[in-house]
């Protein structure tokens, strides 16, 4: 299926449902296909609105796209690659639909190894863990007590809590107020997503989906 075809086709549930509006029309690199002004455009249906994401601002690579990926776990499973940066929904046929993503900061702070979606949240409570807490208390203490849902809360739109044997791993797989941040080590352990995407993979993952996240390598890529 030729590229740009595909993209509409993985852009089209969200314009159909009318969930998205393109606020910036300018010309775009040469680089950025121009159907991602519709994939990342704002979404104005939703309790507190998602702005457009500028998408001049990301490596094109990590921009939601079908990519042809052979591996050794069942469709519907969720694959993090966190030294690629990227997350995948694995589909048939040896095909999959590739997120970028942002990763843990720090290889201590990142989840590794399977497990399952135990819970999804729309528009998410965000509470910073203990150790967060203890390692940034001027900056994380002042929401100890948890942050509302909303436009400001770090986990954007959508949550996706990661359990194993049965509890909370407290890592979540979520959205963010920082876009341009995708692609890069920036989080306290959690995957982040761009909003949009976030938002079309709670769409596709029901809660119990399997989630595998990869080892890291010795030198994770740049």
């Amino acid at each position: 299926m030729p590229l740009n075809r595909r993209l509409f086709l993985l852009a089209a549930p969200v314009a159909l449902a009318g969930c998205s509006s393109t606020q910036n029309t300018r010309i775009l690199p040469a680089a950025i296909d121009p159907q991602y002004l519709s994939m990342y455009g704002a979404i104005t249906d939703e309790p507190f609105p998602v702005p457009a994401v500028d998408v001049s601002k990301i490596d094109p690579r990590f921009l939601r796209q079908e990519v042809a990926y052979q591996t050794r776990y069942q469709p519907g499973t969720i694959v993090v690659d966190p030294n690629e940066r990227f997350a995948y929904l694995v589909m048939a046929n040896g095909r999959a639909l590739r997120y970028g993503v942002g990763v843990g900061k720090e290889e201590g702070f990142n989840f590794r190894g399977e497990g399952v979606i135990g819970r999804k949240a729309s528009w998410p409570r965000w509470t910073p863990t203990p150790n967060m807490i203890a390692r940034e208390p001027e900056r994380y203490g002042p929401y100890a007590g948890g942050m509302a849902g909303g436009e400001t809360n770090p986990l954007g739109p959508r949550a996706l809590y990661l359990y194993k044997n049965g509890q909370d791993t407290l890592y979540r797989l979520h959205g963010t107020t920082e876009p341009w941040t995708i692609g890069t080590q920036v989080s306290s352990g959690c995957v982040r997503f761009i909003n949009q995407d976030i938002i079309d993979l709670y769409r596709r993952a029901p809660v119990g989906t399997r989630v595998v996240v990869l080892p890291a390598r010795a030198t994770p890529v740049a």
